[in-house]
């Protein structure tokens, strides 16, 4: 049993020291270019000037809006299924106010059906829907006019049947009505607040009349522009996504590794490891920084691993227009001494196990 013990002890010694030999050889530039390109899975790119010049920063895509969106410009108030009206004929309370004048407005008003038919004393039923505020008080004016000597009267809109809905990352996402005052994309937004952790603002989507337009907010309103007013209609729809699907995972000797969401348009290398915290000082080798991305069809493409060397600080200017794609893992790699510390700290535990191992037998054979 002890010789077997010291079998085992003394290839281990050996072990250590030759890893020891080993580590200290280890270079400091190491890539992982010869074994990822002899399996064909894996395609090594160095990141620079002439790659990033090449791609060209993602902040400087242009915005746009589609035509149709900004050439709507809305005219007047459109009565819609749903409305309530407040018609007030004067010198007349009975037509004007039947719940009596102590009630609100809303208590005394007419809906409008949801077929676009309203109601009204003397005047009967009319179809009043797309119909104007001005084309509704003509026309009741006309029809009462055969029963009052010069009936003088007043429309007014006092409850609103059409909304604009809302949904997603929102901190108010309750639906808005559209009032006879014209509304635009950024009043709704602004009234419904943007969760700022949460939302993907180069996602937002609005849905009209069974179309949907994508729309980047983030670039719409980036280096102090102003996005150009889009008026919304009755019946849009509003949808503004999670950023939890636009991940990067930022692993390896940073300070602190974590997943991050893609806020806006874009999120460049430097973000990303400032986010992190920065390299671990002690710890990290600046020259194997990487960017592994995935193809979404492994058996024809490869995965692309983007290296980068941040020895040098005029590296962080590549790093700064380096771009990064959600989806994409920052990867930053040990220093030799690093790799050697870890190999002994776990070899160590084994190697007392053993030793401690064969004093016990020893001492079980003297006795």
């Amino acid at each position: 049993m002890n010789t077997m013990i010291r079998a085992l002890v003394i290839p281990a010694a050996a072990l250590v020291l030759l890893s020891g030999c080993m580590g200290q050889q280890l270079s400091t530039g190491e890539t992982p270019r010869d074994n990822f390109i002899q399996t064909g899975e894996v395609k090594v790119v160095p990141i620079t000037p002439e790659l990033v010049a090449a791609n060209g920063p993602i902040a400087e895509a242009p915005a746009s809006v589609p035509q149709e969106l900004l050439s709507y410009q809305p005219s007047s108030y459109e009565i819609q299924p749903g409305d309530t009206l407040l018609v007030t004929v004067w010198d007349h309370p009975e037509l004007s106010t039947p719940a009596g004048s102590q009630q609100q407005a809303v208590a005394n008003g007419r809906q409008v059906q949801p077929d676009g038919n309203f109601f009204f004393p003397y005047a009967g039923k009319t179809n009043i829907k797309g119909k104007t505020i001005e084309q509704v008080r003509s026309m009741l004016t006309s029809k009462l006019g055969r029963y009052l000597n010069d009936p003088q009267v007043d429309v007014n809109v006092v409850g609103y049947g059409s909304r604009v809905t809302l949904q997603g990352a929102f901190t108010n996402p309750a639906p808005i009505d559209m009032t006879t005052v014209p509304m635009t994309l950024a009043q709704a937004v602004g009234r419904a607040g943007i969760d700022a952790d949460r939302a993907d603002t180069s996602g937002l989507l609005l849905t009209r009349d069974g179309k949907t337009y994508a729309l980047d907010q983030d670039a719409l309103n980036r280096n102090g522009s102003l996005a150009q007013d889009i008026y919304l209609k009755a019946g849009d729809r509003i949808f503004l996504p999670y950023n939890d699907r636009k991940e990067i995972y930022v692993v390896g000797e940073v300070t602190k590794p974590q997943s991050m969401s893609f806020r806006t348009t874009n999120l460049s290398l430097t973000q990303a490891l400032g986010r992190a915290g920065g390299l671990e000082q002690s710890t990290s080798n600046a020259s194997a920084v990487y960017v592994i991305r995935g193809s979404e069809d492994m058996k024809t493409t490869p995965a692309t691993v983007y290296h980068l060397n941040i020895k040098s600080p005029a590296a962080y200017a590549l790093a700064d227009q380096f771009m990064l794609h959600p989806g994409d893992v920052v990867f930053v790699g040990a220093a030799g001494i690093t790799r050697w510390n870890r190999f002994v700290n776990q070899l160590l535990p084994f190697s007392g196990i053993l030793r401690n191992a064969s004093l016990l037998n020893g001492n079980g054979s003297g006795l």
